[in-house]
């Protein structure tokens, strides 16, 4: 059951968090101030009922407050979903992330809008406290426990097939039912497009992450956020910095995100290098693209076939084939004869695809309608938590393609 609790002295916003918590399970427990305690235990010891999952903090309340509250809840109750509502600036959302705030809602928000929110927030936080086991475990690396957050490697062993347009989809996608809970990671380390198709203009990367401390507040401190609610960890921007980061690097970074994020969306360079090899040790999930060309078909099977040997196939897969064309020469059923597994998702070629990636705006945050789009989304439907639970007659069902 979702328990919630607001800390606000505005009635309206008050009214509204009410009527918006009130078609959700659980109880709300409302705290009339216009202020936080000075401690976060001085808040807890007055909690009844179910276990706090969602803590919605109101407009009125100083934001320097509400950051200092966060970071203490953060570490005390890290499965706890604190929610602010403010007008969020990007320096604004920043903090907000780096602090522990999981969510940003504009304080004007209809009741609608807030029990939205709230469900979201309460999704979060059960996933959170589900994922609770032992943070670390023994070893010489000590490095955070495998499998809290979904690890979604997109990789191909060609390169020009999209990769990054459909990883960036991807993240964009999952950020709009969990908002302040994606990070892409752009692990194609000379040459990585991430910044430039979401429009960013980092000052960090990857090389100072993986080379300062390694602590979830540092960590965050090299994350950009994104006006979809997502962060981005970018690849440096002198490809000679690439051999600043080793794979045993990316490894332990990736588990330290896994561990902060409930999905974790890397965008991989061509091939099977080092560092792809670290990130997919780590993976949940593997997007395999390939496009409808026989070297791309090829190198697929060949890669396919070096990461059984190795024993490093993730269980979920998820094929793409991408610009896809009928008078390409070769037909799905081809592909598949190939590479000996179904083909999963089939995005059409489509001039707004990468049209919307030279923009720096994804197809899914652009709200494009096409059957390129929709495929894109059926893609993302896949790492939701409630997909395991559908039917999956039709999962590796055939598209027909125009």
């Amino acid at each position: 059951m979702s328990r919630f609790v607001l800390v606000t002295a505005q009635p309206e916003f008050d009214e509204r968090i009410r009527l918006a918590a009130a078609g959700l399970p659980g109880t709300l427990q409302a705290f009339r101030a216009g202020y936080l305690p000075s401690t976060i235990d001085d808040m807890f010891s007055h909690l009844v009922g179910e276990p706090l999952e969602v803590l919605v903090l109101g407009p009125d309340l100083p934001s320097t407050d509400v950051l200092n509250f966060a970071a203490a809840v953060d570490v005390r109750s890290p499965h706890v979903s604190v929610m602010y509502a403010a007008n969020a600036s990007p320096e604004l959302a920043l903090a907000a992330m780096r602090s522990g705030v999981r969510d940003l809602v504009t304080p004007e928000a209809d009741v609608e809008t807030l029990r939205v929110h709230l469900e979201q927030a309460a999704m979060a936080a059960s996933y959170r406290l589900s994922s609770t086991a032992p943070a670390t475990t023994v070893g010489s690396s000590d490095r955070p426990n495998q499998g809290r957050g979904r690890v979604i490697t997109v990789m191909s062993p060609k390169g020009g097939v999209g990769k990054t347009t459909i990883a960036t989809n991807i993240a964009v996608g999952l950020a709009k039912t969990s908002p302040l809970s994606v990070v892409i990671v752009d692990l194609d380390l000379q040459f990585g497009d991430v910044a430039s198709g979401l429009m960013m203009k980092p000052e960090s990367s990857i090389v100072e992450a993986v080379n300062g401390p390694m602590d979830s507040m540092s960590l965050k401190t090299y994350l950009v956020p994104h006006p979809t609610k997502l962060y981005a960890l970018c690849a440096p921007l002198n490809p000679a910095d690439a051999d600043r980061v080793s794979a045993e690097q990316v490894s332990d970074l990736v588990a330290r995100l896994a561990a902060e994020f409930q999905y974790v969306v890397i965008d991989t360079s061509p091939g099977l290098g080092e560092h792809v090899l670290a990130a997919l040790d780590q993976a949940t999930d593997v997007v395999w693209v390939c496009a409808m060309d026989l070297p791309s078909v090829r190198g697929l099977r060949s890669g396919l076939e070096i990461l059984s040997e190795l024993d490093m196939l993730p269980e979920n897969r998820h094929v793409v084939v991408n610009m896809a064309d009928r008078k390409s020469g070769i037909t799905v059923q081809d592909i598949e004869a190939t590479i000996n597994i179904p083909v999963d998702v089939i995005l059409a070629r489509s001039k707004s695809l990468p049209l919307s990636t030279n923009r720096g705006v994804p197809a899914l945050q652009d709200g494009l309608r096409s059957t390129t789009v929709k495929a894109l989304l059926s893609l993302v439907e896949r790492f939701k938590p409630t997909w395991q639970d559908r039917n999956h007659r039709q999962t590796h069902r055939r598209v027909v393609f125009q």
